[in-house]
């Protein structure tokens, strides 16, 4: 059983997710959720943590940073792209029961302190950016590390951010 309560975008999210684990799911109903419903997630995380797994794509990531900005230490957990998608339709609903285990069992804390271990430099010196392939590198890298696909900028920030460490890191690099 997961203690932490993971927040999803809908119903057919939930139903999937707890098909895959024990645990209780909470659906944020989209993106236009009210101040209460975050001072819910609030308490909940205050009691036994939050997971927000949304969906990869930018509606699931604006829900992600609004939650993140009410509770900075919730932890987050990502599902690549292509693990979530059937048809055109790109959601947790879809992910195999084996995807949304890794992935929240990946779940992990945005630091709250300022950390700068990682820079342009690895990106450029890992070919992450200004070359060919790059974006396909970074999206693989994201899913290697489950800190979600992103562009060179918050890529930086999310390794800094999620305290990836440089072993884990260089790593992750060897397996592109």
């Amino acid at each position: 059983m997961i203690k932490e309560t993971i927040i999803v975008e809908g119903k057919d999210d939930i139903a999937n997710v707890k098909s895959a684990l024990e645990c209780e799911v909470l659906a944020t109903g989209g993106y236009y959720f009210g101040e209460n419903f975050l001072k819910r997630l609030k308490k909940i995380n205050q009691r036994c943590g939050i997971i927000i797994f949304t969906d990869p794509d930018y509606a699931g990531n604006r829900i992600r940073k609004k939650i993140q900005a009410y509770i900075p230490d919730a932890k987050h957990a990502f599902l690549d792209r292509s693990k979530a998608i059937k048809k055109e339709d790109i959601g947790i609903e879809n992910a195999k029961p084996e995807d949304i285990i890794e992935a929240i069992k990946k779940a992990k804390p945005v630091s709250i302190e300022k950390r700068v271990e990682f820079s342009m430099k690895d990106m450029i010196d890992n070919e992450l950016t200004l070359s060919k392939g790059a974006s396909e590198r970074r999206r693989k890298l994201a899913d290697i590390l489950s800190i979600g696909y992103c562009n060179t900028k918050q890529m930086i920030n999310r390794l800094n951010s999620f305290r990836i460490t440089r072993e884990e890191f260089e790593e992750a690099v060897k397996k592109l």
